[in-house]
């Protein structure tokens, strides 16, 4: 590498500066504010851990996201975590062990092997929120109703929710009686949308014709409230579960709709983000000019059985670099002041005054010997002097 190519930095992966800095931790302090308000304890998780705990139980998708190195101390694989879900659900299973319900919230970098969209960073922010040891359907609406708390603390103006649920897909593929290998390759043709190739493949694959139609129709059970009410009747002789699970879709629907009337709820049955451990409802906020979720979340339970105490789960992890971009910056925000260095009797004098400015909010910059306000930071627009026998703040 030359000398000039030492400041690069790997693809997806940038610093953050001043301006951007300011607005992303403001909106993390906010998020983290809101979650406290609600109930849900702030947990700061390590950076890496083994992968022996980090990999468990949230399937192969977070397997191929992450960076894995060995610990020169014990010889063993170590991961860099692409997801502070497990970690909080070992915190709940192993060093909390809780019996009643549990709210922990995060905020914190993940790292990524791979972005998660084109134009995505490999190093995300996030913050989130977990609700461990309450399987009602209570649970998932209180989860939805933070995200979108969330998104309106953020200031992101229109709200638009993704919502599904796994056990609609896995319960017809069970009673279809598909191996693994075939309800995985189901699963990736209708994530894909593929109508022909998923019309070949039930055919192909799905000896009734009852639960051929069924299958066939999922993709078709897409768009607003009403999709509800038409998955009802094609899915009138599924499994009992496929019948709870619109249950709990409709009542979670009901009260959002109640809540925040503003929101826009999306239905797509076929959806299955998270299939390898999500075990419910599923869900996730998109954001004009973002082709991506800048949020996304659903029921896990049973994740903590690896660590010895199965628990109910659900929860989301919001992208904050992500919504950060999609924000309006905010006007207004006051300068700094200019402090000039001085070489005077009064000096203690003129240090009382800055700490006074600092306490009641501003932001005091000193300035060094010679140093003029203009080279001392951009946002410098006031300049403290001494007039008259006190010290008052001139205008740049």
């Amino acid at each position: 590498m030359t000398y000039a190519d030492r400041w690069l930095l790997p693809d997806g992966v940038e610093d953050i500066l001043p301006a951007k800095a300011l607005r992303i931790e403001s909106l993390r302090r906010r998020l983290v504010d809101l979650y406290g308000r609600w109930g849900y304890e702030l947990v700061i998780p390590p950076l890496m851990e083994y992968t022996d705990s980090l990999l468990i139980g949230l399937g192969r998708d977070i397997d191929l996201m992450t960076f894995k190195v060995t610990d020169q101390l014990s010889g063993r694989s170590m991961g860099i975590r692409a997801d502070i879900t497990p970690q909080t659900a070992r915190m709940d299973a192993h060093s909390l062990k809780r019996s009643g319900p549990s709210r922990l919230c995060y905020a914190g970098h993940v790292l990524h092997t791979r972005p998660k969209s084109p134009l995505a960073t490999r190093s995300p922010i996030q913050a989130g929120v977990e609700l461990y040891g309450e399987a009602g359907v209570s649970a998932d609406t209180e989860v939805i109703s933070l995200l979108l708390a969330s998104l309106q603390e953020s200031g992101l103006e229109q709200l638009n929710i993704d919502l599904g649920h796994v056990g609609i897909y896995r319960s017809l593929a069970d009673a279809a009686g598909l191996d693994e290998a075939g309800e995985q390759d189901l699963f990736d043709l209708l994530q894909a949308k593929a109508s022909t190739d998923i019309r070949h493949w039930v055919k192909a694959n799905v000896a009734s014709a009852e639960l051929s139609e069924m299958l066939l129709a999922l993709p078709q059970l897409a768009g607003d409230r009403e999709v509800l009410q038409r998955a009802r009747k094609v899915l009138a002789r599924a499994p009992a579960d496929v019948l709870t699970a619109l249950d709990t879709l409709e009542t979670v629907a009901e009260t959002i709709a109640r809540r925040y009337p503003a929101a826009q709820l999306y239905f797509d049955l076929s959806e299955l983000r998270g299939y390898h451990y999500h075990t419910g409802i599923v869900f996730a906020a998109f954001a004009p000019g973002y082709g991506a979720a800048v949020a996304n979340g659903g029921r896990y339970d049973h994740v903590g059985e690896v660590f010895g105490n199965a628990r109910p789960a659900t929860g989301f992890a919001v992208d904050i670099t992500a919504l950060d971009g999609l924000l309006q910056p905010v006007q207004g925000r006051r300068g700094a002041i200019f402090a000039p260095a001085v070489d005077r009797a009064d000096n203690d004098d003129y240090w009382n005054k800055i700490t006074e400015l600092r306490d009641s909010g501003e932001v005091v910059v000193c300035g060094f010997a010679g140093q003029e306000a203009s080279a001392a930071t951009p946002a410098c627009d006031r300049q403290l002097v001494f007039e008259g026998g006190d010290y008052r703040l001139q205008p740049l």
